[in-house]
């Protein structure tokens, strides 16, 4: 049977070139980078220019990138840093309702310890409106933290207008911007975008699972999260993850490349547009995804067969997506959820992620799939 994946914003398949990378670290670069012998020099200098690759991938300095063990890690420490630096310049933080769990859990933890936390809501379409986010800021702002590209439905999310109304509103507030979606699929720069943090993470493209890394802007000073050891400029401590950070800035390299990453968009948004065709005929389904979200990400719902019942049923049949519905207790995802669907929409929400291999046969196979599907699971809703 033929394996057909489409969950690439769940995790990529790591490249040959980013394995490659990894395997040389292991075999024959495999000193502890932080030795000060030729064999941990030798480790010290593939970090050194796995730094530097992503680093030039978003138009920062090197010494403004901090690796982490994936984005969830970068996230934390992004809020929890800014929200302990920033306390005593007051005490509210704006986020939106559709962030990553990872921003959502742990402004909720600083909500438990006396923050307010405003969540924006967005349209039905996932769009967060700049009114909406530049009325948030207020001068006792400490924090804003927005994804620039949404995990589940694809859409935009306003940075650029979050950053113009931090600076307006709220001169001391620290900006941070989960770009983990967005990195090496569409440009992303430190300069355009302007926030003071910014998280990227490996496993999204083509690189091994277990690094991330965070930017950091040149001045901005927070307290670290862990302690022990002066890796990473003492903010992270701990021995490198050698073979996977070079894995990272080997993919880095690739991905940013950008007479590349502008072919691979226009191929993605051919298929996406096909897959919008192709599913949009089957009777009854719905796209969640509005037409101007990252074409990467096509979310759409049966609105007769329950996601992880769908899910099983394609997986049975070699076809691998991912389910805008949270397995815990059937509840829709939150991200599904703050779209305020018809709950039949909710309950089969779809994703559908790509990348530059995937094929239109893949499509139609999974778009017949579907269709068998609705044909013979849609009297069991």
């Amino acid at each position: 049977m033929k394996e057909i994946y489409l969950d690439n914003s769940a995790t990529t398949r790591p490249s040959p070139e980013a394995v490659a990378a990894a395997v040389e670290m292991m075999e024959t670069c495999w000193g502890n980078p932080s030795s000060t012998h030729a064999k941990g020099n030798e480790a010290a200098l593939r970090i050194k220019e796995a730094r530097r690759a992503i680093a030039a991938a978003i138009a920062a300095q090197p010494e403004e990138i901090v690796f982490t063990s994936g984005g969830t890690e970068a996230n934390n420490i992004a809020v929890f840093g800014a929200a302990a630096k920033n306390q005593k310049n007051g005490h509210r933080i704006v986020t939106t309702a559709i962030e990553h769990s990872s921003v959502l859990d742990s402004t909720a933890e600083l909500e438990k310890r006396g923050f307010e936390v405003i969540r924006l809501m967005p349209d039905q379409h996932g769009h967060i409106s700049p009114q909406d986010v530049a009325q948030a800021v207020t001068p006792d702002t400490v924090l804003v933290t927005m994804m620039l590209v949404n995990n589940e439905i694809g859409s935009i999310l306003p940075i650029e207008a979050a950053v113009r109304a931090a600076h307006k509103n709220a001169p001391r507030a620290i900006v941070h911007c989960d770009c983990v979606q967005a990195f090496g699929k569409i440009p992303v720069s430190v300069k355009k975008l302007g926030a003071d943090m910014i998280t990227v993470s490996a496993h999204k493209i083509h690189a091994p699972k277990g690094v991330g890394a965070l930017y950091k802007r040149k001045g901005l000073h927070i307290p670290p999260l862990t302690y022990g050891g002066h890796q990473e400029d003492s903010f992270r401590p701990g021995t490198e993850a050698a073979p996977l950070i070079a894995a990272f800035g080997r993919a880095a390299g690739i991905a940013s490349e950008r007479a590349a990453m502008k072919e691979r968009y226009e191929t993605i948004v051919a298929l996406r547009d096909y897959t919008v065709r192709r599913l949009s005929q089957i009777e009854g389904v719905v796209i969640n995804s509005p037409d101007d979200a990252l074409p990467y990400i096509v979310n759409f719902s049966t609105c007769c067969v329950k996601a992880e019942t769908m899910l099983n049923y394609l997986s049975e049949r070699g076809i691998y997506v991912s389910g805008g519905s949270a397995c815990a207790k059937g509840e829709p995802s939150h991200v599904i959820q703050a779209l305020r669907l018809p709950r039949d929409a909710a309950d089969s929400a779809i994703r559908v992620s790509f990348n530059a291999d995937n094929t239109s046969e893949e499509i139609d196979a999974l778009t017949d799939a579907v269709a068998q599907g609705i044909a013979s699971l849609a009297h069991f809703h």
